[in-house]
């Protein structure tokens, strides 16, 4: 199976997602703090920041976090829009990731954590819905834009090949039948032809 071939299923794209996403917030060490309620375990705890860490960002206190969360996002949204033509795909393969790490981190943080999800869901839920408003407006208006340079592009291959083929048809001096190749003779009125009489289109 070609390589290339692979990063065009979904879970490819999803795992790609996340694991860069991950990478990312290792390399900047990352991390939105979760004032948890005193009751909840330490192991839901660390599941609750990992996830929040993907999505979550302080907006009156750490415009790096604001800054961090956008361009992360920003950049692991242009692999299923390079990967493939159709904006559709695109963005509901952004919005499938977006929504996965959302889904778990406010069904986790209602659960187990329900003074703070009571406290600040609005808050939260409001940058969420921005953020994933942003996510699908670059996946639509980027991939809009390549398949428009892509297509522009093989317009302009397919404009040249058509003048290569038609610069290469052969008239016959005789009777005007076309060649796409330079014969001996006439097929039509039977008549030799020499490279004297051929005539270029």
């Amino acid at each position: 199976m070609n390589k290339l071939r692979i990063f065009k299923f979904k879970l490819v794209n999803f795992i790609l997602q996340i694991w860069i996403l991950s990478l990312l917030i290792y390399i900047i060490d990352y991390e939105f703090k979760v004032n948890f309620d005193k009751s909840i375990s330490k192991e839901r705890r660390d599941i609750i920041q990992f996830l929040a860490n993907y999505i979550i960002f302080d907006f009156k206190n750490d415009l790096s976090g604001i800054f961090f969360i956008y361009i992360s996002w920003l950049i692991i949204s242009l692999i299923p829009i390079l990967n493939f033509n159709d904006y559709k795909k695109a963005y509901s393969l952004n919005l499938t990731t977006f929504f996965f790490l959302n889904f778990f981190f406010y069904l986790f943080l209602y659960r187990y954590s329900p003074n703070y999800f009571n406290s600040y869901f609005q808050i939260l839920f409001t940058r969420t819905i921005i953020l994933g408003i942003f996510i699908i407006l670059f996946s639509i208006g980027l991939s809009l834009l390549l398949n428009k340079t892509v297509r522009h592009k093989d317009v302009l291959q397919f404009v040249d090949l058509k003048k290569i083929v038609q610069k290469s048809i052969i008239k016959c001096p005789h009777c005007g039948t076309e060649f796409n190749s330079i014969p001996q003779y006439c097929y039509n009125c039977l008549k030799e032809l020499t490279k004297d009489e051929i005539i270029n289109d």
